[in-house]
């Protein structure tokens, strides 16, 4: 008879995106990763059902690589995953303060660590117009359940990358951000058309002051139906923010995970950096909670 040998794998919780202590979204953070297959983060993270889990392991070309894992499959670049890694790193003693790096299946990213903060480089932004295709903004909004007058007056929904595609939603106000209930199936199949991460869906009202806009995110295709915090979406809106909306000042605050039900209050700190009038890269941060540790079977 066969013997099973099975592998245990210690799984870190941590929450990234902390909002005064609280609430965030939750990554699972598996270190020492070099020895397991594709196939076994997928399952490990699958096991661990949050949005994203990272899987660290040694680097010829940067101080870590990290590989990330929805649910169901692989995805180049996770901004909560990354904060939460790295926060962790920091709490172990394996990264100082300062600059340090991450090379991820899409290339090489700095990352900034500045006293409990976790930052993420991104790059320069790249914008697409949606509106021009009067039959794509048509199916975009069904899926959404929206209408043209739940959109913020003046702006459409806008195809932004900082090296992850998101579709901006820019609406009217908080309140229609609360209610959206969209057609999960109808967003993946447009998240595969446009080669998107998910939808961003805003409003600039927000919670509390000093904040630039308030979001939810829906990610289908990766297996993500809804998520707390999103630091690669955060960038991109941030980026919109100030060049698209004029919104002022170079470092902007982003809200996410308040109109979740239930709720897990986030913040995104996007620090846009400005070559000129252009943005020319951003870094996307915050604080990260380890939550506690669980050990898998595979």
């Amino acid at each position: 008879m066969r013997e099973v040998v099975y592998m245990q794998v210690k799984v870190r919780l941590v929450n990234a995106f902390v909002a005064d202590g609280r609430g965030g979204n939750p990554a699972g953070v598996v270190l020492q990763a070099d020895g397991l297959s594709t196939v076994q983060k997928q399952a490990i993270a699958a096991q661990v059902g949050h949005s994203e889990t990272a899987f660290v392991s040694r680097s010829d070309s940067a101080a870590f690589k990290l590989e990330f894992f929805t649910p169901t499959r692989q995805i180049a670049h996770c901004g909560h995953a990354t904060v939460a890694s790295f926060a962790l790193l920091r709490q172990l003693g394996q990264v100082s303060e300062g600059w340090t790096s991450k090379e991820t299946i899409d290339g090489n990213r700095n990352i900034l660590i500045k006293g409990d903060m976790v930052f993420m480089e991104q790059r320069r932004p790249e914008y697409r117009r949606l509106d021009d295709d009067p039959q794509l903004i048509e199916a975009l909004m069904a899926a959404l359940g929206i209408d043209p007058g739940q959109l913020l007056a003046g702006y459409w929904p806008m195809r932004v990358s900082t090296g992850g595609a998101f579709v901006l939603v820019p609406l009217v106000s908080a309140a229609r951000v609360a209610a959206l209930q969209p057609d999960q199936q109808a967003l993946a199949k447009l998240s595969e058309r446009l080669d998107l991460i998910g939808f961003y869906a805003f409003s600039t009202d927000t919670h509390e002051p000093q904040r630039a806009a308030g979001a939810r995110m829906f990610a289908p295709y990766y297996g993500i139906v809804e998520e707390a915090a999103t630091g690669m979406a955060a960038g991109p809106l941030a980026c919109f923010l100030h060049e698209q909306m004029g919104v002022s000042g170079v470092r902007l605050l982003i809200e996410q995970g308040y109109l979740m039900h239930p709720p897990s209050p986030s913040v995104i700190t996007v620090d846009l950096q400005l070559a000129g009038q252009s943005i020319e890269r951003l870094l996307a941060g915050g604080r990260a909670r380890v939550m506690h540790e669980v050990d898998l079977h595979l």
